[in-house]
């Protein structure tokens, strides 16, 4: 189960860590705009960042029920007391990664509505309120700034339990 703030590496990494356990990854912002049938910004707009995040407790959780792969778990997800609760029975890598790193991922990205407006501003706010919720969460905290991908999967193997291939 990989956790972080948006741009801290989580589908970049949870590919290439999928790749290394021989496993699937389960994005699970990937699998809402599938479910939606659209983008998650469209989401925002035509039905609500509630709906947004009904359905994200419902991939999440569908998710940590029955994936046997890799889970990179949207940004925001960790929001909602069900899902803390839900993840609190998992190996949870927190990705963490610099304000500067992760303002250089994110850039000027319109597709991220929470960060509409002053992306930097509102970036770091985000960054501010959910830091102690990873860090609480987190079996292990992996810092991706000024890693390649695959050093940081190396890192999360080596903290997986003996014999885990889910994240």
């Amino acid at each position: 189960m990989l956790i972080g703030s948006p741009g801290s590496g989580k589908s970049t990494v949870g590919e290439a860590l999928a790749r290394r356990l021989g496993a699937d990854l389960l994005c699970t912002d990937t699998e809402i705009e599938k479910r939606a049938g659209k983008p998650i910004s469209d989401i925002f707009i035509e039905d609500g960042e509630k709906h947004f995040r009904t359905l994200e407790r419902e991939v999440v959780a569908e998710g940590l029920r029955s994936w046997e792969g890799v889970i990179a778990v949207g940004g925001g997800a960790i929001l909602d007391e069900d899902t803390r609760e839900d993840l609190g029975e998992h190996h949870v890598v927190y990705l963490q990664v610099d304000f500067g790193e992760a303002a250089k991922r994110v850039g000027m990205d319109v597709a991220r509505p929470l960060l509409s407006g002053n992306p930097r501003t509102r970036l770091r706010k985000l960054l501010n309120e959910r830091l102690p919720i990873y860090e609480g969460l987190a079996s292990v905290t992996v810092p991706t700034t000024d890693h390649h991908p695959e050093e940081i999967v190396d890192t999360i193997v080596s903290s997986l339990p003996e014999g885990k291939t889910r994240k």
